[in-house]
């Protein structure tokens, strides 16, 4: 998919619908990323119980895919359009261009994060002091921010096909890498462990986890925040409605569903072997994991391809959320190119990650940037499902020609002054605040809308439903007629060079997997580090290879069928 076809403002056409895979490998390598270190050690910091962070980030996450595989998937799909394309419909092109700047700061400032952890791991390759302050205390950090950042915005330039292809390519490799990390600091964690002699089940787990890892120090964080955070995390993609953005690009809606490898591999699983490796790695520095960064952490437990996992994984976070933010503020203006805005706002973000102020308080932030955002989410699921069902017309503030849907705004900033009344008055912890907000900003929009001319009828409305009705059908039509999940242009020979690139790339990860398993059976850290480097070198160039290629091949094919 070029630059050029976005499709910003219109439906996606059936014929540049994606694979299953293109979703799968998007979910899995945007969720695997460099932030997870972070997470991790925060989970370590807050003084939870191993019991209650095992279980809660289950619940936690499974809410998460719900959300994605009920709720945002379904709205995606049936529209085919972007949040903001979509929520100018309903609110107006004057509420689309003040939402637009807020959620594209919002996720600038996210992405921003994501350089920050990645140029994290590169400053221990230069001996760069750790940047815990707002503000950058080395400007060799902000030369290595800057040129992480461009990669970065490199990368999400090329639109949603480019940001695919490279979380094709790293997302099973960073996968590993927090396996493996985990599974060579366990047996540092077991030795330091009175009474385990090794893991032989879940119970000893679950002992060395309450020794050296989740130590309960009775605070009153325990098994709900931690849900709560794990559903909210991602708030501002699922419940908010930023994944429109990717998911319009869906074959079907059951894609959704592929967030779980994002949740369950991605957040509950690293975030666990983030909080392993941490506790391994402080423990062989003498340190505390609050005094390490991911770096200092993925270099401890992995050596030089540590360092690597950690750059590459904030490179497969920001890419996707660095391109939801270009198409945020390319809505201001739609004769401005998705490629121009998207490099603009690279270079913006890459600035702001020199200023690590978002790194130090990344709980926090995702959890604000949901609730900011979650009133409008309510907007939308009210407006396509909801109203509807009520009689209500759907889309009636642009049938009055409203430049802004003044119940849509009302709603939104009466929603996030309930948000703030109930937290900084200490009536509910920022993490329980999704249900309350969630639920008063529907029957707001109800209540408003209904006075406001909602229940009215309009001439313009059976014409547009009936044009939607058609293009669904077109759509039904040509993916009843398609080769399943198959693109037309991969259904030719593929060559031999590319056949062989593919095995190379999975023996080099079968390879990692094997170094792994003998660190966890012998504990030689040296070895290990020393020579994980090497089929890792080799995975990322016969994976791209192997990807680039076939892509290539495949448009040669669509070409000339």
């Amino acid at each position: 998919m070029a630059v050029a076809e976005e499709f910003e403002t219109q439906p996606v056409p059936p014929e540049k619908l994606q694979a299953a895979r293109k979703f799968a490998a998007s979910y899995a390598g945007e969720h695997v990323a460099g932030t997870e270190f972070v997470i991790g050690a925060l989970f370590v910091a807050w003084g939870v119980n191993t019991h209650d962070i095992l279980y809660g980030l289950l619940l936690g996450n499974f809410l998460a895919v719900l959300t994605w595989g009920l709720v945002t998937a379904p709205i995606a799909t049936d529209t085919r359009l972007t949040l903001y394309a979509y929520l100018e419909k309903i609110a107006g092109p004057g509420t689309i261009k003040l939402y637009s700047v807020i959620n594209g700061v919002l996720f600038a400032i996210l992405a921003g994060a994501m350089i920050t952890v990645s140029a994290s791991a590169v400053r221990v390759l230069f001996d760069i002091e750790p940047q815990v302050a707002w503000y950058p205390t080395d400007l060799s950090f902000v030369l290595v921010a800057a040129a992480v950042g461009t990669v970065v915005v490199i990368v999400a330039a090329k639109g949603f096909k480019g940001v695919a292809h490279f979380a094709e390519i790293c997302a099973p490799w960073m996968i590993l890498m927090f396996l493996a990390g985990a599974l060579a600091m366990l047996p540092v964690l077991t030795a330091a462990t009175p009474g385990v002699l090794g893991m032989s089940s879940l119970a000893d787990f679950i002992t060395i986890g309450n020794t050296h890892i989740w130590v309960d120090a009775g605070t009153e964080i325990g098994f709900w925040h931690v849900a709560a955070f794990a559903w909210i995390c991602n708030l501002a993609m699922h419940g908010s409605m930023g994944d429109m953005t990717l998911l319009r690009f869906a074959r079907h809606s059951k894609y959704g569903f592929f967030s779980a490898l994002g949740m369950f591999i991605g957040h509950y699983l690293a975030w666990i072997f983030a909080g392993i490796m941490g506790a391994g790695a402080a423990l062989l520095l003498g340190s505390t994991i609050s005094q390490l960064d991911a770096g200092a952490v993925a270099y401890k437990a992995l050596g030089v391809a540590g360092i690597l996992a950690v750059i590459i994984a904030g490179w497969t976070t920001s890419n996707p959320t660095i391109y939801r933010a270009g198409l945020a503020f390319q809505s201001l203006n739609n004769r401005w190119k998705a490629s121009t805005v998207t490099l603009v706002t690279g270079a913006v973000t890459t600035v702001i990650a020199c200023f690590p102020f978002v790194f130090t308080k990344l709980l926090s932030f995702v959890g604000v940037m949901g609730l900011m955002l979650v009133p409008m989410g309510a907007v939308i699921v009210t407006e396509h499902w909801i109203m509807p069902r009520l009689g209500m017309t759907r889309y009636w503030s642009s049938y009055r020609k409203n430049t802004v849907n003044f119940a849509a705004v009302i709603t939104w900033f009466a929603s996030l002054a309930l948000a703030f009344f109930l937290e900084q008055g200490g009536h509910l912890h920022l993490f329980f605040l999704l249900i309350p907000v969630w639920v008063f900003a529907t029957v707001t929009y109800l209540l408003l809308a209904s006075v406001m001319g909602a229940r009215a009828q309009y001439p313009e409305s059976e014409p547009a439903e009936q044009a939607e009705r058609v293009r669904k059908q077109q759509e039904s039509e040509f993916l009843a007629e398609s080769t399943g999940e198959t693109d037309p242009g991969e259904t030719q020979p593929v060559k031999t060079a590319v056949k062989a690139s593919r095995l190379v790339s999975l023996l080099s990860l079968a390879a990692c997997l094997g170094l792994a398993l003998q660190v966890y059976r012998t504990g030689d850290l040296d070895t290990f580090q020393n020579w994980l480097i090497l089929p890792t070198i080799i995975y990322f160039v016969s994976a791209t290879y192997w990807i680039v290629a076939k892509e290539k091949q495949a448009e040669m094919n669509r070409t000339n069928s």
